[in-house]
């Protein structure tokens, strides 16, 4: 089921929005101000983004653009109030993939989300290569290629398997149960420091050259891999 973050601050708008998708298949989740907004679309756990530009507290337009930085094929959609044509150059200049002028009717919304998917298809499809990407960090999960800063750095396969599944999860805090269980198949003893072991690994081989840390311990919680 394909992930959708709505960043709308007006209620009523954002859950019809949420239902209408819904509806249709989707799961959606929605955040009611833009610094919440950005932190979810940050985590890159999500496929598609609906983004609203007059938000209070934050604009849609740096939204966009922090977002796209960091995820530059992730499909965004904006949403404004605004129809004038410089509104709209901006919006699509700062990363939009469309823009779509309120009041508007679901029907049309939920079809650009469909073409906004179909292109991202098409472009996986193309290239044959599924990315992830943190900061200057990248891991091709097709061809098992990891860089940083342009730099190779060869993994073994639990080490790539452990960082690709913090890259997926990238901005949350994952505890070592998760990873035993979900890295290593195996329900998890409190005894063993397997998890400790690779996760001091990992950070030899990615952060240690780096000035920019991305691999962070949360005592009592876990690990979580992000960049300040």
């Amino acid at each position: 089921m394909r992930r959708i973050l709505i960043i709308e601050d007006d209620r009523r708008i954002a859950q019809n929005i949420s239902r209408s998708l819904r509806v249709l298949g989707y799961s959606t989740e929605v955040a009611y101000d833009g610094f919440t907004g950005r932190a979810l679309g940050l985590t890159g756990q999500y496929e598609l983004i609906i983004l609203d530009i007059n938000l209070p507290d934050i604009s849609g337009y740096e939204i966009c653009r922090n977002i796209r930085a960091d995820h530059p094929t992730l499909p965004i959609i904006m949403l404004t109030a605004m129809g004038e044509i410089e509104d709209k150059i901006e919006g699509l200049e700062c990363g939009a993939d469309d823009y779509i002028v309120k009041p508007f009717d679901l029907r049309e919304l939920s079809a650009r989300v469909a073409t906004c998917f179909r292109r991202s298809d098409l472009l996986i499809s193309s290239t044959g290569e599924e990315m992830l990407q943190v900061a200057d960090l990248t891991l091709n999960v097709t061809s098992k290629v990891v860089m940083r800063d342009n730099t190779f750095i060869e993994l073994t396969a639990k080490e790539f398997a452990l960082l690709e599944y913090l890259m997926r999860h990238q901005g949350r805090v994952v505890s070592k149960i998760d990873l035993a269980e979900k890295v290593w198949n195996f329900n998890f003893d409190p005894g063993t420091n397997v998890v400790e072991v690779y996760i001091n690994y990992l950070r030899k081989k990615i952060d240690k050259e780096f000035d920019v840390k991305l691999i962070h311990t949360r005592p009592g919680l876990g690990y979580t891999l992000k960049a300040d």
